[in-house]
Parts: structure tokens; sequence; C-alpha cells
């Protein structure tokens, strides 16, 4: 029993709940955005049935349940989950109250930032692994140039240790990242003034950010959210509070309900009416009609206490950094993935190098041969064989192997001038394209310095404005000491008026 505890143990810590911190992901979202790279289904590419794709995935790299797959594959195209979703859903991928759709009756392909999660795989900038049964590699890490982690946030719940990281700005993210690659000894202080704190999906406020630095520094943190609430006349005599915004993860129906049960309770006071007119057009719209006498911002304060307008997010920075699970600050999430960036570019220099260095070697053979293409017909005609033939031209020509093969298997109508000047057309431009990756790869420097472009790049393309907005602390009174807060409006000298119909009004 112990040792079957320990092998699942293992499992669930190492190969499911617990995401990488060089790209932020999971194994099952890695293997399901690997899988439809895989199958083509690029943002350019329509739509297939999420059927399809789950089938894939569990077939081939993932023997899991299909309803897991599938829920890792929705929660990636949900955008009040994700601050950048990674994949294109179409159909119902439900909604903050409501879950989606079966996976028959959904589609989905990649979106645009996926991409860029998966660009250059096919250049050896990464490991692969064997997958369950041995029959096909998987990417061990996928080489992401998007910093997924901060930007996403992720949540798992392992054996013994969990995690939960609030998502962040693309943009912010990205400058704080470039930072540390000029500024390797920065502090998470400095990294502040370009990342001060999470950016949810629903934007909303957070309050006080003493718990976001402490997370910062320290990997743990708590702070709280509040909704965006606004005060409006619903008509000439009546006054609501319309909620636009809010908090991470809740949605409509469970404030409603939270209303309602305290409205019964009589711990709420002042409200009439709530009312959902949430639609796709306008988004979120929550009116709060108020009873005619009590004060709006007292009121809202009440809801903020015994309602989820206001609701907390404990941040537990848990990840995968070297197979090991670690609880990481800042500063170290920002140096893994700036690190892994650094491999991933580096990797993918020398491999373009060598394919440069190798066409090299074919054209400059080729452009020999074309010299001299009449001795070179002469050659060939009068050897007996394929293997004579060569052995002539690597003699005759002073050629390697490879590049009399090549001239072997050259088309006839490579042989026109023109084709000459788009070969030595083509030499010049290997050369360049060698000498600056010569460059990349033994000057550290000019390495940061494209990692730094890329980051750029990313945050150009894919980056949105801030959504959340942040403040400072603010007091909360506490209930058995300090006073309540008036909801009645404060007694004024008025006039009632008694109308012909029996209606009183105050004016």
């Amino acid at each position: 029993m112990e040792s079957s505890f320990l092998e699942y143990a293992y499992s669930v810590i190492y190969s499911r709940a617990l995401p990488d911190a060089r790209d932020g992901l999971k194994p099952v979202q890695r293997r399901i955005l690997y899988m439809m790279t895989d199958m083509g289904l690029r943002p350019d590419k329509g739509h297939v049935k999420s059927a399809r794709v789950v089938g894939e995935v569990m077939g081939k790299l993932h023997p899991h349940g299909d309803s897991s797959i599938y829920d890792a594959l929705v929660r990636l195209a949900q955008p009040f989950t994700m601050r950048l979703p990674l994949i294109d859903g179409h159909g119902n991928f439900g909604s903050l109250d409501d879950g989606p759709a079966a996976s028959r009756y959904t589609e989905a392909r990649l979106d645009g930032s996926a991409l860029a999660m998966t660009d250059s795989l096919d250049e050896d900038v990464v490991d692969f692994v064997p997958n369950y049964d041995n029959q096909l590699t998987q990417p061990d890490v996928l080489p992401s140039a998007i910093p997924n982690l901060l930007v996403n946030g992720a949540s798992g719940i392992a054996v013994g240790m969990a995690t939960n990281m609030a998502p962040h700005n693309l943009v912010e993210v990205c400058a704080g990242a470039k930072h540390l690659l000029e500024h390797p000894n920065a502090s998470v202080e400095e990294l502040m003034e370009f990342i001060p704190g999470p950016d949810l999906p629903g934007g909303g406020t957070i309050v006080g950010l003493d718990g976001v630095k402490d997370a910062y520094r320290t990997g743990r943190g708590a702070f709280r959210t509040r909704a965006k609430v606004a005060i409006e006349q619903l008509s000439p005599r009546k006054t609501g509070l319309i909620v636009t915004e809010l908090p991470y993860l809740v949605g409509p129906e469970r404030v409603i309900e939270k209303i309602k049960q305290n409205v019964d309770a009589k711990k709420l006071t002042g409200i009439t009416d709530v009312t959902d007119l949430t639609d796709r057009k306008h988004g979120l719209r929550l009116v709060i009609a108020l009873k005619t006498g009590f004060a709006p911002e007292a009121v809202l304060e009440q809801l903020y206490r015994y309602t989820p307008l206001e609701d907390s997010f404990n941040i537990n920075a848990v990840a995968l950094v070297e197979g090991s699970p670690q609880t990481l600050g800042l500063l170290d999430l920002l140096a893994v993935f700036v690190k892994h960036r650094l491999d991933v570019v580096t990797r993918r220099s020398r491999f373009r190098l060598a394919q440069r260095q190798d066409r090299l070697h074919l054209v400059e053979g080729l452009l020999i041969a074309i010299l001299d293409i009449d001795e070179v017909i002469q050659l060939i005609r009068t050897s007996d064989d394929t293997e004579q033939a060569r052995s002539r031209l690597m003699t005759v020509f002073d050629l390697s192997e490879v590049q009399a093969e090549y001239i072997l298997e050259l088309r006839l109508r490579r042989l026109t001038k023109f084709s000459r000047v788009e070969l030595e057309a083509e030499r010049d431009k290997l050369n360049e394209a060698i000498r600056e990756l010569q460059e990349i790869l033994s000057s550290p420097a000019k390495l940061r310095g494209v990692v730094s472009d890329e980051l750029d790049d990313v945050a150009e393309r894919f980056g949105t404005p801030r959504r959340t907005v942040l403040t400072g602390a603010v007091a909360r009174p506490n209930p058995r000491s300090a006073k309540q807060p008036v909801l009645e409006v404060a007694d004024t000298p008025c006039a009632v008026m008694v109308s012909v119909t029996g209606r009183a009004l105050r004016v």
C-alpha cells in the first residue's frame, strides 16, 4: 500500500497537477497544444470538432479520461479564465455560472498566441520524450515565447501540495523579463515597477497590495478584489448600483443568489430588486435597485461585506523547476523563464547554423559544377555506373561525397545562366545568415538582445491594456467594535406634500 500510494503521489505531482515553471503548462495542456499543432489546426484553418482533438490526445499522448482532457481544453479557450486564451473555441464553451456543451457540439483550433508557444518545435529547441507506450514522442516542454505561467496563472491540487497563481498583463510581464535580461541582479522591488500587480481577465479592482508584495517576495500571499460598481439614477426617484465588472471567477448568478440569501436573513437592507442585464453586446451589467431613502455608498459597503462583490485570492506559487516542485517568488519565476528562452534561442541558432552550413556546402559544389558543366556531363556519360561517376567527380573537381551526390541528382533545368545567378545570390545570403548566427552564439549580449526583441514582438502582437485597477488598502470596520455604516439618509429640513390621489412626496 505504501509503495502504491507513493507512486500515485509522485505521478500526480510530476505528471498531472503542477505546471512547469518554464512554459507554465501542465502535461495535459502541453499535450493538447502539441497535438493540435501536429494536426495543423492553425488560426488560418477551419475549426474542428473538440471530440476529434480529445480523441487524438487521448489515443496518442494522454492515457486518461476524455472528460479531463476536454475540461483542460475548455479552460484554455475561456477568456474569463485565461488572460491570454491559447485556443480559439467555437460554440458553447461555458460561462462563469454554467459549464460548456459536450465535446461533440463544440469546435476548436489554435489561437495566434498558441503559435508563439509552439514556434520552432521542429528546430531541436527542446528535448522530446517517449509517450506512454514508447511508440511516439512528445516535447518535454514547449519553447514558449510567452511567459505563460505569470500571464495566465495556474491552479491545481496535487498530493501534499497545491498551486494557485493569479493572471498578469502580458505587456507588463514582458517588460519585467526584458529588465531582468538587461540587469540579471535586479531586485523584486525593481521588477514591481514593471509588474505592479495581477491583471485579472474580468477586470475589477484589487484593494491593497501588501499581500501581492508578499507573494512576489516569497511565493505566498493574498489580496482582495472588488467589483466595479457605479451609482446611477434608474428613474427620477430611484437610485441603483450598476455592476459592470466582477472579481476573478465570480459569476453574476452567484452574486444574485448571495444577495437574496442575505436579504432574506435581514443582513442586507435597502435593496428592492436585482436584475441581470448581461448580454454579449454590452457585457456584464447587474442592476441592484435601492429603496428610497437609503445611502447607496452605505448599501455598497454592506454588499462588499456579505456578497462575492468582494472576494479574496490566495497566491501559492508552486511550480516544477528541473523536475522538482518549488515555491517561487516573482524574481524566481521570471529568472526560470528567461533562462529557458536563452536555452531555446541558443539551440535554435545552432540548428539553423548547421542547416545553413550544409546548404552552403551544396550550393558551392553546384557552382563548381555549373562553371565546367560540359566537362561534368562528359565525365558522367563516360562513367560505367553511379559509383564510378561519384568517385571521378570527387577526384577531378575536389568535391565532397555529399556535393558529388547532389550534382548527380541535378535536374537539367538548373543548368541555365539564370540558375547560376540565383545560386550566387543564395550563397551570399547564406554567408550573411551564417555570420549573424555565429555572432549570436559567440556573444551573450547579442543572444540576450535576440530574446529581448522576441519579447517585444510578442507583447506588441498579443498585448492588451490593463483591465484590473490597483488601489491602496481600504480600512474595514470591525463588526464588534466599530460603528456600522448608517444606511438611511440623514434627516434634513424638508417639505412633505400629499397629492389628491393620496401619494406622499418628500421634497
